[in-house]
């Protein structure tokens, strides 16, 4: 069995304000071209179909027009999830008709324990969900985190695989061990959503949405597609892409393919001057998604207007000044935590008068120091 592993659209998202649908249209084109030439069997979407529970109309439209031509025309078998930022009512309303035309789309959890079986795979689409859901569905009121709530659901699944097939898990959680980026909203409350590695050995394959990056987590047998375009300028270096995976019963091969996005998110650093020079501008690509370091320490009046007349999509300025100044700030609060109360001393000393502790002041200091700490051990 060859399929296709995508997660993470988020139609309908925006980047600083501009609208992302023209670049989520042409990713999935890709997507589909990818699909086409790989001769996959099933494409598979592990969550996060939508940016937001509620989506835009424009945002639903495009979702729909992506559906109909992956599933209908092309005839892709497509199975899906939905992911925390999905509304998994809204999602599962057409869910009893999808499945005629092998669209098969779990928002439930009691879903996933019915395995979609294609060619020699078994395929469990567990959606997201929230620790309150399977103390319910398997009547068990010790159940409080994700943790304790994976171990009864995979136990549960291993009762319905087959030896004779392989077994794939399509999931939208945080497993323990991966790296996170800035776009993904923060699910975490003291660690409830993590989902140790261990838990997943039984499967061949994890297909993973919820982070980013498809080097968010390195496992033999798991893998985050990441989202097809990048979302924040903390994934400014990463390739963007989908996963081709080979099933086979105890073992799954796969490979990276490669998106190229419409408009890419860069940095650039310069004057204003600089930035502003004919030279300059025409020498790169200006409608990518900007990020603009600037060297100036003056004050410009209208700077983002005048920026904007050249650079039409600036998704941020930084002053690069300033960014030295914080982290000259940032240092020395980390060099003041590391210090002995006795030296902290006679550092705000100097500071303060511009000379050093005589030697009898620092007996003092000592001397009250360790009243001060007999005193609150005594309490």
């Amino acid at each position: 069995m060859r399929f296709l592993h995508t997660a993470d659209w988020h139609i309908g998202k925006k980047l600083h304000g501009y609208d992302l649908l023209e670049e989520q249209a042409d990713a999935f084109q890709q997507i589909l071209t990818i699909a086409k030439n790989e001769e996959v069997e099933v494409i598979v979407i592990a969550g996060d179909l939508y940016d937001r529970s509620v989506p835009s109309v424009e945002a639903i439209d495009v979702f729909n027009r992506m559906i109909v031509e992956m599933n209908l025309q092309e005839k892709f078998p497509v199975l899906a999830i939905s992911g925390n930022h999905d509304s998994s009512t809204r999602l599962e309303t057409g869910g009893p008709w999808f499945v005629q035309s092998d669209f098969h789309l779990n928002t439930r959890l009691d879903q996933a324990f019915e395995p979609v079986e294609m060619g020699n795979t078994q395929f469990f689409l567990l959606p997201y969900f929230e620790p309150i859901s399977a103390r319910l569905y398997f009547d068990n009121e010790e159940i409080r985190t994700i943790e304790q709530a994976m171990k009864e659901v995979i136990s549960a699944m291993e009762k319905r695989f087959k030896p004779d097939r392989a077994h794939v898990l399509v999931s939208h959680f945080f497993v323990a061990g991966s790296e996170k980026s800035d776009s993904e909203t923060k699910l975490m409350v003291g660690g409830l959503d993590t989902v140790p590695l261990s838990l997943l050995e039984p499967f061949d394959y994890v297909a993973l949405g919820h982070l980013h990056g498809k080097n968010a987590l390195q496992a033999e047998n798991a893998r985050y597609s990441g989202s097809p375009l990048k979302f924040s300028l903390s994934e400014m270096n990463q390739k963007k892409g989908v996963w081709i995976v080979d099933t086979e019963v105890d073992k799954s091969t796969v490979k990276f393919k490669e998106i190229t996005p419409l408009r890419d998110v860069l940095q650039i650093e310069g004057s204003f001057k600089e930035l502003m020079a004919q030279d300059f501008y025409e020498s790169i690509d200006r409608e990518n998604y900007l990020h603009i370091q600037l060297t100036d320490r003056a004050v410009i009046p209208n700077m983002m207007n005048q920026l904007r007349q050249i650079y039409p999509r600036v998704i941020g300025v930084e002053r690069l000044f300033a960014r030295e100044e914080r982290q000259k700030k940032n240092e020395t609060k980390k060099e003041i935590k590391t210090l002995a109360p006795t030296e902290l001393v006679n550092q705000f000393f100097s500071e303060v008068t511009g000379e050093e502790m005589t030697q009898q002041q620092e007996v003092w200091i000592k001397d009250n120091l360790e009243a001060l700490h007999q005193a609150e051990r005594g309490k």
